[in-house]
């Protein structure tokens, strides 16, 4: 902050008070002219400052503008208030006191200090770039339009309960005054009745606050937690790999709850607050204007301290924040995982683990309860020494006959309930200021758009099925040095059962990826019919393209809804035809609750082969024109894989007649069973590689183009295969 300025601008306007004071006494005035020359004068006053802080600062900043402004026009708008309400200007007087001008240049240091503390302009940065309070107040506030009409009831109740509350302590120090003989007694009944009514209003207008802000609350929770869940479920994979999932519930949950509570219950505060202090201050200056200078002081003190504790307090609630998400991501991470923690006999090392991280929040918590406990004496402290100010004065005033008994006790009744509602302004400021990061985090997460290309609007009847990797490079976006793919090419013909087979690491889990639209190839196109598959819907897409994984993941709830997952109306004679053909209608037929049988949390009820073949059901219950395996039998008996490396028309899988050309592609690490044992000729099939292309590597078996239309397709992912130009080998079998 420019001291310095700030400093030139109150001397400033205190020389041109002088000045005025000087001119009316020699020239002898009897007053400046009324509200029509003090507006003047404070026009003369900004112009005459801000020409001469250009000289004191070459680009004056946008507070001090502000603070020239107030400066110069706060006497002249209260002046113009007090008219309107029926106040007499000036008192008889020809210009303002000398007091009413120290209140307003406190004032206006005190709105300055304010404007200094980051409330209309700052921006921080810290692990990226955040929003500024101000831009971040706007941004939520959009988000109650829907809730409007009901914000201006709410606000109609609120004006009228702190109406209500202003006027109480000046009933009850004119009905003390009266019996105490002290004023006329004829309009003892009109001032109790009046005191009777403002009492009764102002715990009924609360309520109506209360309860009507709760309820908008409310609905701003549903809203903004249903838009975030929405948007969460958009965003590429690459980004739940980034985020872990108990950091992004959290986020979901309770910085949502964070952010209505700290936006709506401190915008009330805000307003109810500002209002009822504006009133009381009002009423407190038409009382004493000297008591109302001490409460000013403490105000003014108040805000610094205030300011001091908003900085370490925002500090420690974001610490606090990012703790406790990672305190949810621990939980999360070691409950969903009990089996490997239970076989690994590790039970011990993660309650260690999560212990520490209970500690280093407890840690945390303590010291925010220390600058808490520090802040309470400092703010105790200052507000028991002002009374003792206020008392001291009070006799003063008393004895001299500036004030009655009755005048004190209602300044006393207004000074509280207004030092209150400072402590509320600030504390509101301050946990709004606090939470601005978590906040802009989730408004960050609300804005955030995918980093992949949009789906298009291809759905056609048809679709036969065919694909083609072309020059395909590939790299994931946590290693973007290490390219995982370089220049692939591949053909897979409609109608064909293609292999793709080879060592740990060699690509084949990535091309099903890039398949299923899991990831965007750096360079290339993977084409499905011969158009790219970003411009088909990407409902139609992922319903014409299904993954059958190797760890297949089932949802608490029931067989049923499992094999439907995201299916509309899907007949229980649609869920039996898809689990006879997944060989899954055994089973489940044995099972007492059939279909609607619940499979626990991730189907941990059921068996590695029984998930396997509900993810199979899965898959085949959409329809499909291709089926993609990535290991998706390694868990199946006998007799299922058997039916999956023969098919026939009676089983799934099969791409005779029955099946419509239905094609699937198999990713698998390795052929170990003994139908599969094939090591192709690396020489066999080099460069551009296609399903069916009629490459035999025994030198005489059939091609699928030779005859065995029926027969699979392996295409090995072995790691020398890839390469500019290059593809996994492929051959027929």
């Amino acid at each position: 902050m420019k001291w310095k300025t700030y400093g030139f601008v109150l001397l400033l306007d205190i020389m041109f008070w002088l000045i005025l004071f000087a001119e009316l006494v020699l020239l002898q005035f009897p007053s400046c002219g009324g509200l029509p020359g003090l507006w003047t004068f404070a026009v003369l006053k900004i112009i005459l400052i801000n020409t001469w802080t250009v000289y004191i600062d070459d680009k004056p900043t946008p507070v001090v503008k502000r603070f020239v402004t107030l400066v110069c026009l706060l006497l002249p708008v209260f002046e113009s208030v007090r008219t309107l309400v029926g106040f007499s200007t000036f008192n008889g007087r020809p210009v303002p006191t000398l007091g009413m001008i120290a209140l307003a240049q406190i004032s206006s240091i005190i709105a300055c200090a304010f404007w200094e503390m980051d409330l209309t302009h700052g921006q921080k940065k810290k692990g990226g770039q955040n929003l500024g309070s101000t831009a971040v107040l706007k941004r939520v506030l959009k988000y109650f339009m829907p809730d409007r009409l009901y914000l201006m009831f709410a606000f109609f109740f609120l004006i009228l309960g702190v109406a209500c509350d202003a006027y109480i302590p000046l009933y009850q120090g004119r009905v003390i005054d009266m019996l105490r003989g002290q004023l006329y007694q004829t309009h003892f009944l009109k001032n109790l009745g009046w005191l009777a009514l403002f009492s009764l209003g102002s715990p009924l207008f609360a309520a109506l606050r209360g309860g009507t802000f709760m309820w908008i609350l409310s609905r701003l929770n549903q809203r903004v937690k249903g838009l975030l869940y929405s948007n969460l479920l958009q965003q590429e994979i690459q980004f739940f790999e980034d985020n872990k999932p108990g950091s992004l519930a959290s986020r979901l949950h309770s910085d949502v709850d964070k952010m209505g509570k700290t936006v709506a219950l401190n915008c009330n505060l805000l307003v109810r607050s500002t209002i009822k202090g504006v009133l009381m201050l009002q009423l407190m200056v038409r009382l004493s204007w000297q008591l109302t200078l001490l409460t000013v002081v403490e105000m003014g003190l108040l805000s610094l301290i205030q300011s001091q504790y908003s900085v370490y307090s925002k500090e420690m609630k974001e610490e606090l924040q990012d703790c406790q998400a990672e305190n949810n991501r621990l939980a999360t991470q070691t409950l969903g995982n009990i089996r490997v923690v239970r076989s690994c006999g590790a039970e011990p090392y993660e309650a260690g683990v999560y212990g520490r991280a209970l500690d280093q929040m407890r840690d945390l918590k303590t010291r925010m309860g220390l600058y808490s406990a520090t802040f309470l004496v400092l703010r105790r402290l200052l507000n028991v020494g002002i009374k003792v100010l206020i008392l001291v004065q009070g006799r003063s005033l008393i004895s001299s006959g500036q004030i009655t008994v009755g005048d004190l006790l209602a300044f006393f009744l207004y000074q509280g309930p207004l030092s209150a509602s400072i402590r509320e302004f600030l504390y509101a400021t301050g946990e709004f200021e606090s939470t601005a990061g978590v906040i802009a985090k989730v408004l960050g997460y609300l804005d955030r758009t995918p980093n992949a290309k949009p789906a298009g609007r291809l759905a056609p009847e048809a679709l036969a099925g065919g694909i083609r990797f072309q020059n395909v490079t590939f790299a994931y976006p946590s290693t973007p040095d290490k390219p995982v793919l370089k220049s692939l090419s591949l053909e897979v013909r409609p109608g064909k059962m293609t292999a793709l087979v080879g060592p740990s690491g060699g690509g084949k889990t990535s091309c099903v990826s890039l398949l299923k639209r899991l990831y965007e190839p750096q360079d290339g196109q993977i084409l499905l019919d011969g158009q790219p598959l970003h411009s088909y819907q990407h409902k139609y897409l992922h319903q014409k393209v299904t993954l059958v994984p190797q760890n297949p993941i089932l949802f608490s709830g029931s067989l049923g809804s499992n094999i439907g997952y995201g299916l509309e109306n899907c007949t229980l004679g649609m869920l039996k035809e898809a689990a006879r053909r997944a060989s899954a209608d055994g089973f489940i037929e044995s099972l007492e609750q059939k279909y609607d049988t619940d499979v626990g949390e991730c189907g941990v009820k059921l068996g590695a082969g029984q998930r396997q073949c509900v993810a199979i059901a899965r898959a085949l219950v959409r329809t499909p024109r291709v089926i993609i395996l990535d290991e998706a039998t390694s868990s199946l008996d006998a007799d299922v894989q058997h039916a999956v490396r023969h098919p026939n028309p009676d089983c799934f899988f099969s791409v005779g007649p029955t099946s419509g050309g239905r094609w699937t592609f198999s990713g698998a690490v390795e052929s170990t069973s003994p139908e599969n044992v094939f090591e192709a000729d690396p020489k066999g099939c080099s460069g551009e590689a296609a399903a069916g292309a009629g490459c035999d590597p025994t030198g005489g078996g059939p091609s699928a183009e030779d005859g065995g239309g029926g027969g699979p397709h392996r295409v090995h992912g072995g790691r020398g295969h890839r390469g500019a130009g290059h593809a996994p080998g492929a051959h027929g079998q």
